[in-house]
């Protein structure tokens, strides 16, 4: 995994946490990285043991206050490190010094090593070569030697995952420039002359697409000629490293009252394996903050993690997880319709109140007052009938629906006197009519 898990990344961003809070986002320009030409100390050595120190320079021009830089090492021998990360604080330009030594014991050896940054970007710094040439023998594994003249040749395999370096020791009873080839299932593969003088290791790799077998010898071609007896090999290409992949699940779209939050859900999954996996959410194309999830190493497992969106408008919002020198997953969607609230209920009194003032027997009379009142919806009014300022009813009225609702009083009265009765809604309008009196005095 990107922290520890992979030999080799296959894996590794609103704020939010396994179950965090989500962020309003602006876009941030991405880091500028460039590395520098890796250099080996010593670059040449005929001394044995030899430590060869290859060291590079990151620099990196970033706009965060936290950057995480994640680096491997490439060797000519096809290998690579283990994913190593470290964090430059702060904006502006910053520059890391990144290292790593070898020892070699005994033997001719050639190679180069190289950094690849993989993250803020990935970037390659240009190889830096090396030469061990300090002879000796590490012993022949058994394979056979022969020796033809004052020159001779032999050859062993050293087998690893998708590749085979083949190792050669051509030996002289002088010292002379001497002219070789390899040949591999018949076919010549490699030639190089080297300069001898006692013994001399000479390699080979071979790096299939696909699983591969067959047999290795190593020609002299001068100053005379000698072959190695072959060396059979055996090549499989397997991927053994785990794999590390990442999902997400869009919230169901949402139809209603706003604001309101809604959920991604991600799936981190690893094959196999123990370690840290460092991965951020991709918010509508901006990238989040670094975070990772532990996995403990028992067979297949998964770990959820989740992203958060406040929507407080209609609208859309996107999401996808990266993994750090990994893959990056599909990218989903999730919606938010917000519904429009209908606008508040209202009620007014309608025009044609009436009064009647009626008496039997003078001067007593009564006043009746009829009226109605329109409601645009479901609403509750409170309502007063008052004669000559001075209120004689208060009621309610409760409208489920739209529509009109008549309403009406009785009171004593003075038949001698006429006068104004008064239909009133608190806060929403009166009408206003007059009576006459009944009675002469």
């Amino acid at each position: 995994m990107a922290a520890g898990l992979l030999a080799s990344p296959a894996a590794a961003a609103s704020s939010s946490t396994q179950a965090g809070k989500a962020s309003s986002s602006h876009s941030t320009p991405r880091p500028v990285v460039s590395v520098s030409k890796t250099k080996a100390s010593p670059a040449k050595s005929d001394e044995c043991p030899t430590k060869v120190t290859f060291s590079s320079n990151i620099k990196v021009k970033t706009y965060a206050s936290k950057t995480t830089v994640a680096y491997r090492w490439l060797r000519g021998n096809g290998t690579k490190s283990k994913v190593k990360t470290f964090t430059l604080k702060g904006k502006g330009v910053k520059n890391a010094t990144v290292k790593e030594s070898s020892t070699f014991k005994g033997g001719d050896t050639k190679g180069w090593q190289a950094v690849e940054v993989l993250a803020p970007r990935k970037k390659t710094s240009a190889k830096g070569y090396f030469t061990v040439s300090c002879g000796g023998d590490e012993g022949d594994g058994g394979k056979q030697v022969v020796n033809t003249g004052h020159v001779g040749a032999q050859i062993w395999v050293d087998e690893n995952n998708c590749s085979a370096t083949l190792i050669g020791r051509i030996t002289s009873s002088s010292h002379r420039w001497v002219r070789y080839q390899w040949v591999v299932n018949g076919h010549v593969v490699d030639r190089d002359a080297v300069r001898v003088d006692g013994s001399r290791r000479v390699y080979h790799t071979i790096r299939p697409r696909d699983d591969y077998r067959g047999w290795a010898q190593l020609q002299i071609l001068s100053p005379v000629k000698s072959s190695s007896g072959r060396s059979y090999f055996r090549i499989e290409c397997r991927d053994s490293s785990p794999k590390v992949s990442a999902s997400v699940d869009a919230p169901a779209n949402y139809e209603g009252d706003c604001p309101v939050a809604r959920t991604f859900t991600g799936t981190i999954s690893a094959s196999y394996g123990s370690g840290h996996v460092k991965y951020r959410w991709i918010r509508d194309g901006s990238a989040g903050s670094w975070q990772d999830v532990y996995f403990s190493g028992h067979g297949y497992q998964s770990r959820t993690v989740s992203d958060s969106w406040s929507a407080s408008a209609s609208g859309t919002s996107k999401r996808a997880i990266e993994i750090l020198g990994g893959p990056t997953s599909g990218t989903v969607e999730g919606k938010v319709t917000c519904k429009v609230a209908p606008p508040a209920a209202k009620a007014w009194v309608e025009s044609g109140t009436s009064a009647t003032q009626t008496a039997a027997t003078c001067p007593k009379a009564s006043i009746t007052g009829t009226g109605s009142i329109y409601a645009t919806g479901p609403i509750k009014i409170k309502y007063t009938w008052s004669v000559n300022g001075t209120v004689v009813k208060t009621a309610a009225l409760d409208f489920a629906s739209a529509g009109s609702q008549s309403v009406s009083f009785t009171s004593d009265s003075d038949g001698l006197k006429g006068g104004s009765v008064k239909l009133a809604i608190d806060g929403a309008g009166s009408d206003v009519v007059n009576y006459a009196a009944v009675c002469k005095a």
